[in-house]
């Protein structure tokens, strides 16, 4: 299993050329042009990534009020999620429950210098798509990445990753916001669901070494980096851009759906792709989810219907071809 291996440093480039181009990029701002939402803000003079600093519920309360739902703490992140259960999906003939893959998250972290990171993946139709993407712009959120998590699957969603670092927190909120009301995103609190039933998940966590936990009515294990991750100038904390996640959604009689992602560095990437296609296990797609992370990290997004023990074996030896360690439960 990855706890026991050593972290291996060998693929990380001495200098970085995307920092070279970033700090290019900054130069209006430093020469002190109005910074949009979106800008990060000069390295420290030491060059030091700026660490996280943990916070609290009432530090976010203006945020949430601007969200318009209140979220959670998840150790250094203030987390809120928006699960599509307005929409309707099927993929490959299963519907898929908006706790599996239909979910837009949001996490906010304060740092050392008074900033504050936003990350987070949105879902949208495809209808929806480009005026969701228009509101960002004009509030200064970038978009990371725009992929797909689904094979084939109706009506056509789309994942939009967003990322904004600045000194206002709560304009970032209220941009966000503005950009989900040009969707279908129900804005209330979330239904309640049933928690999931008819799972092993003793045995699924024996196979997998996690201590996986409910999430609405999805099962769910989650593996984190063992490398510090850097988005930029800043460290993120663990569970923040670069986390495996495993989701099962339950079928009945012991059968689950299994969807998720493996968060992997560049040499990982080729034997984690055979491990998946030897337990028969779908790809979906390759790609990257932040444009400035060092290491640089890609994903692989899996899909599998089966016996849900089963289907954790069959992603195990997947897992164990990444340098990651199971995310604690505590304070998830």
């Amino acid at each position: 299993m990855a706890d026991d291996r050593q972290q291996n440093t060998r693929f990380r480039p001495p200098a970085s050329r995307r920092r070279v181009l970033a700090a290019a990029a900054l130069a209006p701002v430093l020469a002190g042009l109005p910074a949009r939402a979106g800008a990060l803000p000069a390295r420290p003079g030491d060059g030091a990534p700026v660490e996280p600093v943990m916070t609290g519920p009432a530090d976010w309360a203006d945020v949430g009020e601007a969200l318009g739902r209140t979220g959670d703490m998840r150790r250094f992140m203030y987390h809120t999620g928006f699960p599509r259960w307005d929409l309707t999906v099927f993929s490959r003939g299963v519907r898929v429950d908006p706790a599996l893959a239909l979910g837009t998250h949001v996490s906010f972290v304060r740092y050392a210098d008074h900033s504050t990171l936003l990350m987070g993946d949105t879902v949208v139709t495809e209808r929806e798509l480009q005026g969701f993407s228009d509101v960002l712009h004009q509030h200064g959120i970038e978009q990371t990445a725009i992929h797909k998590h689904l094979l084939d699957h109706e009506p056509a969603v789309w994942w939009i990753h967003v990322h904004a670092h600045g000194h206002d927190p709560v304009a970032v909120a209220r941009g966000l916001r503005a950009a989900l009301e040009h969707t279908g995103t129900p804005l209330a609190q979330p239904l309640a669901v049933s928690p999931p039933a008819g799972l092993d998940t003793a045995a699924i966590d024996a196979v997998l070494g996690v201590e996986g936990y409910v999430d609405d009515s999805i099962y769910r294990c989650t593996y984190v980096r063992r490398e510090t991750i850097t988005d930029g100038h800043v460290v993120l904390p663990p569970g923040l851009g670069s986390t495996s996640a495993v989701g099962f959604q339950p079928l009945g009689g012991g059968r689950a759906v299994l969807s998720g992602d493996l968060a992997l560095v560049a040499h990982e990437v080729q034997p984690a792709l055979k491990a998946l296609r030897r337990g028969g296990i779908e790809l979906v797609e390759l790609h990257h989810h932040g444009l400035t992370d060092e290491p640089r990290l890609f994903f692989v997004h899996y899909w599998a219907v089966g016996d849900a023990v089963g289907l954790a074996k069959a992603l195990r030896p997947a897992v164990d071809t990444t340098d990651v360690v199971p995310m604690p439960l505590k304070g998830a």
